[in-house]
């Protein structure tokens, strides 16, 4: 976790085409120029190899950074708001024609990426550009808990585990801020979403999404039992040779309220998902969700089962375990012994391809953390049921009463709210001069253009122009 993301890509677009500033003469172009550097810098971004995406977020955030200030101040100007306390005439020439690709909504062709998107609108430039912003936040969180799931190289220290979570932790808010703004911004527009990308119980659902993961890494900055289970499948780890895993005792209940809280949010989301206000969603984003309310439950249910080991209640601790693997999904060793060892076999190849997933950067941590909480409770399970069988024998009693006390979830984390970036006031005053070129960034060639002149699949290198206009090879 995060959900690995995907970012979107845009056409080419001149704003001096259908705006224009009396005021302030070089604002459409200096708009279009940092709008063409953000084209270029997604377009690079969707053809790196994924184990060098992650070095190039920063790009990209400091694209969308640069840009959003021009865009945001040609948007003032046409509602007649100041900028930096300075009126910004901006006048509309003809309707633009922008076009993104959206990267949430579902294909409509499986195994073809959807067409771009073709918006009218300056407001739907503004959501997708500042959705890509956020998405960039939920990326760069997942770039810095990589190493914690790192099994090829030594494990980190506890210092470098907490700093690791806090930068994850602060990303993730600043999308959710990000997201949060948009929804608020979308009830003062009365115009129908052109997607789901773009709707607002999209831009809730994402919100309630980040909040969920923000609010279960707060549980993981202090949860020793995580880093133990890791530390004990890393094979390049050699702490081991000098002391155990320490294993402090953690505020087991409040933790557990947290988690319920995550699990809430997770909850949400879900169900904002799935309103259908202008198509489906991608059905492993929402799967995800999916998996990260499960996975929420199930740490909840694992706290409250430390909080009553810890009290003695070693039979209480071991049935909260096999609830949390029952809200998991995992059957627990009790449940019939037939194909047992072919689940374990299953597992195990599982567990490697996520390995290997998270070695090459790819989109590790698509299950929300499901698979590393099953780690977790087996190897409580196998310690409290071996103490419970030979030192103080104890009743399991039945999850099911158990599962009926669970409290309400405990709120960690409040949203600051977002801030757009405004222009400089000695920006905006160097933009009365009229421009010194011409605004012609709408002409280049477009990425959409550029991939249908690419070789079809079966046909001799060189050959792609030849197949311009038979549609393909269908």
């Amino acid at each position: 976790m995060p959900f690995p993301l995907t970012l979107p890509t845009t056409s080419s677009f001149s704003f001096s085409s259908c705006f224009s500033s009396d005021s302030h003469p070089s604002l459409t172009l200096s708009a279009s120029t940092y709008r063409g550097v953000l084209r270029d810098a997604l377009k690079k971004h969707k053809r790196l190899p994924a184990a060098e995406q992650s070095s190039h977020l920063s790009s990209i955030l400091l694209s969308i950074n640069n840009y959003l200030p021009y865009l945001l101040a040609i948007d003032a100007g046409l509602s007649n708001r100041p900028v930096a306390g300075e009126e910004v005439d901006v006048v509309l020439k003809s309707t633009p024609v922008l076009e993104w690709r959206p990267t949430i909504s579902e294909d409509v062709i499986p195994g073809r990426k959807a067409a771009r998107l073709k918006i009218q609108s300056i407001e739907y430039e503004i959501y997708f550009a500042l959705s890509t912003l956020a998405y960039t936040y939920t990326l760069t969180s997942r770039t810095s808990l990589q190493p914690l799931y790192s099994v090829m190289s030594a494990s980190p220290t506890p210092e470098q585990r907490t700093s690791c979570i806090t930068t994850a932790s602060k990303n993730l808010l600043l999308a959710a801020s990000i997201h949060d703004y948009l929804s608020a911004r979308s009830d003062q527009t009365t115009l129908e979403p052109s997607c789901t990308d773009i709707a607002k119980s999209t831009f809730r659902a994402l919100r309630s999404l980040a909040l969920a993961e923000a609010t279960l890494l707060a549980v993981l900055k202090d949860d020793p039992y995580p880093a133990a289970v890791s530390q004990d499948r890393n094979k390049n780890d050699q702490e081991w040779m000098i002391k155990a895993p320490d294993i402090p005792k953690v505020k087991a209940h409040l933790f557990a309220r947290l988690c319920l809280a995550a699990a809430e949010h997770a909850a949400n989301a879900k169900a904002l998902l799935g309103v259908k206000d202008r198509g489906k969603i991608d059905p492993e984003l929402l799967q995800y969700v999916e998996d990260l309310r499960k996975t929420g439950r199930g740490k909840a249910c694992r706290f409250f089962g430390i909080d009553a080991e810890l009290g003695g209640q070693t039979g209480e601790g071991i049935a909260w375990l096999r609830a949390g693997m029952h809200e998991l999904g995992y059957s627990s060793k009790e449940e019939g012994k037939l194909g047992l060892s072919f689940g374990r076999l299953r597992k195990e190849w599982t567990e490697k391809r996520e390995d290997r997933k998270v070695e090459k950067g790819a989109a590790w941590g698509s299950d929300a953390g499901k698979a590393e909480e099953g780690r977790v409770m087996e190897m409580l399970d196998k310690k409290w049921t071996k103490m419970n069988d030979t030192i103080n024998t104890q009743t399991i009693p039945p999850i099911g009463p158990l599962m009926a006390t669970m409290p309400s979830g405990r709120e960690v984390h409040s949203l600051k709210p977002y801030v757009p970036p405004t222009l400089d006031a000695s920006v905006l005053g160097s933009m009365r001069a009229p421009p010194g070129s011409t605004d012609d960034y709408g002409k280049g060639a477009s990425s959409e253009d550029e991939e249908e002149l690419r070789d079809p699949v079966g046909a001799f290198p060189g050959t792609g122009a030849e197949y311009s206009g038979s549609g393909g090879y269908y």
